[in-house]
This record gives structure tokens, sequence and C-alpha cells, in this order.
């Protein structure tokens, strides 16, 4: 269309100027006269300038400062973000075992758990899996690029027909530990690489990755935290209890944690320690010289022992809970109802009611929704302050319980948990994003809420006790048909 344009305003312009000159058109001239003096441009897109181009300049120590400070809000998240990233290394060790069980190897390397170490002497925590375990180049490529994803690339490579859910091997979340570590040692070894290698930085902008001559692993990784002078708090034994059981308390795997405690042992009395043993039995009363002395040739046949004040080590399994949300309700008690929800609210009560229900589709999750039987005395008293009543999972990791965007705040008092492999998170998993599948997490989940208490109410009225449940599944199927 451009082109005919403007070879009809070059005719035109031909045109006047033979009118100008009153001689006829020579439409038989050579194409070059017809053209001289006429200056034709076309745009094209391949024809546009292309200036110098540059690459945008970083600061790596500034970069790796505002990724470790403005992602998280606490510094307790670095547990939670290692402990799901060893979760995720023993899912896909346990994965590629279904069709290779020699990967597993035998005896404590077969073993698919975690375990903590705090070293209060030497400030150090240390967590070590018993996971897939990284070659050279896997610790280059997934340490040393931010924001590398292990798991995502090993979710695209079995994507088709693999029922894998990996939340992130070692993505911006690891590195939350500059958060609380001056010195971060990442010791690992791989099936796939015969010598085991260790990943070493300061969260500045260098690192290195060298052979590992320390404790042979077999299969693994163990990460190694020099902590901060502001965070020893993290050594104690309480604190670590606490972090694990808020966070990862129903994680696949066993996390160990390695506990100290004193108790009383019976040990043979040294020469030294039996001369003063001697000083203080002469400082007793008179009265038992004679029977001491009846005795004396039964103690001497019998060795002397005393009793000692021992610190012992040993292995604490913290994370026993197990997701009750997971399992089907048919198969689930009422005792194991009550539990499961004296643990989670830490009352001694029993609950009015429960609903137990799972979504499937475009947006899939399970919950457990309890109504407590008394009401908080506080209820209404601080109506707009968040409420932690319920508690948000993302494939069994806790995000937050200070989240109200799933039940309006007129039912508050509903306490649960809502876990959904459906939640789109962005590079922090407590930044959760405001969209669609949210929205209908918290649509179905307050319909549920409010044919729970429908229920009870009909219950009441009838004089019936527990088909409340029943009917209220029964109704909120047939409204999910009649919506669909």
């Amino acid at each position: 269309m451009m082109r005919t344009l403007l070879f009809a305003a070059c005719i035109a312009s031909g045109c006047a100027t033979a009118s100008r000159d009153d001689s006829p058109l020579n439409t038989g001239a050579a194409p070059r006269d017809f053209w001289s003096g006429v200056s034709v441009g076309l745009k094209s897109d391949d024809a546009k300038n292309v200036g110098e181009q540059f690459q945008f300049q970083a600061d790596v120590n500034k970069l790796m400062d505002i990724i470790i400070n403005s992602l998280y809000s606490k510094k307790e998240i670095f547990l939670r973000e290692l402990i799901s990233n060893g979760s995720d290394a023993l899912d896909k060790v346990r994965f590629m075992s279904l069709t290779d069980p020699s990967i597993l190897g035998e005896g404590e390397a077969a073993k698919l758990e975690m375990k903590l170490i705090a070293d209060k002497d030497a400030k150090t925590l240390t967590l070590i899996d018993r996971g897939c375990g990284m070659t050279k180049e896997d610790l280059i490529n997934h340490l040393g690029t931010v924001a590398q994803s292990g798991t995502s690339s090993f979710i695209e490579a079995f994507q088709e027909g693999a029922d894998v859910n990996l939340i992130g091997q070692f993505g911006v979340g690891f590195y939350s530990v500059y958060l609380v570590a001056d010195n971060v040692a990442v010791h690992s070894k791989s099936n796939d690489d015969d010598k085991q290698w260790v990943w070493e930085s300061t969260a500045d902008s260098t690192f290195s990755v060298t052979e590992d001559t320390d404790e042979p692993l077999g299969r693994g990784t163990k990460i190694v935290l020099t902590l901060k002078e502001d965070a020893l708090e993290f050594l104690e034994e309480e604190r670590l209890k606490g972090l694990i059981r808020r966070y990862s308390e129903f994680i696949n795997f066993p996390i160990y944690l390695l506990t100290t405690k004193e108790q009383q042992e019976e040990v043979p009395i040294e020469e030294g320690d039996e001369a003063e043993e001697e000083d203080e039995e002469e400082e007793e009363a008179d009265g038992a010289e004679e029977d001491e002395i009846e005795d004396a040739d039964e103690e001497e046949e019998a060795p002397k022992t005393k009793m000692v004040t021992k610190t012992v080590s040993d292995w604490e399994l913290i994370n026993d809970a197990k997701a009750l949300w997971t399992r089907n309700p048919s198969d689930i008690t009422e005792d194991e109802y009550t539990a499961f929800y004296q643990s989670l609210t830490k009352d001694v009560g029993e609950p009015l009611t429960h609903t137990h229900f799972s979504a499937e589709g475009e947006v899939e999750f399970k919950s457990i929704l309890y109504i407590p039987k008394e009401a908080p005395q506080d209820l209404y008293n601080d109506y707009y302050k968040k409420q932690a009543n319920l508690k948000l999972y993302v494939r069994r990791v806790m995000i937050t319980d200070e989240f109200d965007e799933l039940l309006p705040r007129y039912l508050g008092f509903i306490k649960g948990v809502v876990d959904s492999d459906s939640l789109p998170l962005n590079v922090s998993r407590e930044m959760l994003q405001q969209n669609k599948v949210l929205k209908v997490i918290g649509k179905k989940m307050t319909r549920k809420a409010l044919a729970m208490i429908k229920s009870l109410a009909d219950a009441e009225k009838k004089g019936g006790s527990d088909e409340s449940e029943e009917g209220a599944n029964k109704e909120e199927e047939e409204e999910e048909e009649e919506e669909e």
C-alpha cells in the first residue's frame, strides 16, 4: 500500500513538472530520468539504527543485602527455608529410587531424615540431610546463581507423567541464611560425582568450591552456619524446637535435634576420691562406728562407687505430628480430630464441631475447620486485629498464621488449617500474591464455614446431634454443581 501511494505521488510530481514546462509527459523515458530529483523513503524494521548496547551493572554486595533483608521480615525464616530445601532433596532422591532402588544405598545412608546440631562453643548451627546431594557443577550453578532452583529444573525434566510437588531446592530462600550467619559452608556428596565438595561464602561477591576432606557424607548435604553475635539465640534447644514445630511440624521426613541433658550415673571411686570419702566418714556421728566395723569385711570385698552427674547427648525427634488433613475423612476417628484440634490450638477442651473437606479442579486445597465450644473473651474487643486462628500451609510447610483474607472478620473465631498446592508464591514464601486463586480458596472456605454453622442450627432445631457435617457437605456439593 505504501509503495502504491509513493508511486502515485511520484507520477503526480512528474505531471506537475511537465505542465510547468508545457511539454507532454515522456513515459518512455529511462527510469533513471523519470525518478531523477525524487527522494523516496521506506520505513523498515530491519533498517533501525542499532546503538551500542550495554549491560546493567550491579553491586553484588548491595544486591545480596537487598535480597536478604528486604524479602524476609523475620530472621527465624531461615530455618524454615533450609528444612524445606532439605525436604525437597529427600523427596527427589525418594522419587528417583522408585526406578533405581540402589540410589538409596544401605545402612545409615538409606534413612531419609534430617538432623540438626547446635554447637554453642563454636557458635555454629549444622543441618544435615540424606537427600540427593549436589555435584561440583550443581554447587556452582545452584548456589552461585541467585534465584536458581534445582527443583525447578528437576520438575521440568520429569514434567511429563511425574507427580512431584517440590517447593524449591536452593532458590532465593537459601540466601536467607545470611540473616543470621556470617559464613556459610555447604558440604555435599551426590551419587553422580565420585568426590565430595564444599561450597563456602560470606555473602559477598565471591564464593569458593573445593574438594571436601571433611567427614564423608555418603550421600546428601551438610550446611554449617557460623552465626552472628546477635543470632546466638538460634543455638538454644528450646528455640529450635519451637521453630521446627511452628513451621515444619508436618514435613514428610523425620527431623532430629541433638539435645543434651544431665543424668545421674554410678561410677567407681578412684584413690584420690576414696581419701576424701574417708575424711567425710570420720565426721559422721560416733554412733555409726560400731556398724561400720561389723560391715568392714563386706565393704572391702565390694567395689566402692559414687553417683556423679554427667551430660549426655541424644537425638530427639521433633516433628512427630501427622498432617491429618491429607488423610481420607472416613479413615479418621473423632478422637483423632479432637487430638489434632488440641495440638493445633493448645486448647484442652473439645471442639463444638468440625468440617473436613477438599477442593479439586482449577484450585486444589484441603482444609479442616473447627468451631470451639466457648468463644474467646476478647472476640470482638480487637475486631480489626489480625487473627492467628487459621494456619496457611503450602505442601505441608507453614507460610503464615496471620492471614485475614481467607475468612471474613466475623468468622474470626473459627480455627483450623488450609493446605494448597495451587497457591502461587513469589520469591518469598511469606509474601503471597493477591490473585484469583487465593480469592477462590477464601470463597469456598467461607461457604463451608457458614454451612457448618447452619448445620448446627438445623440440628438444634431438629433435636439432632451429629448429622450436621454430612448435611453441610451435601448442601455444599449441590451448590457447587449449580454454580458450575
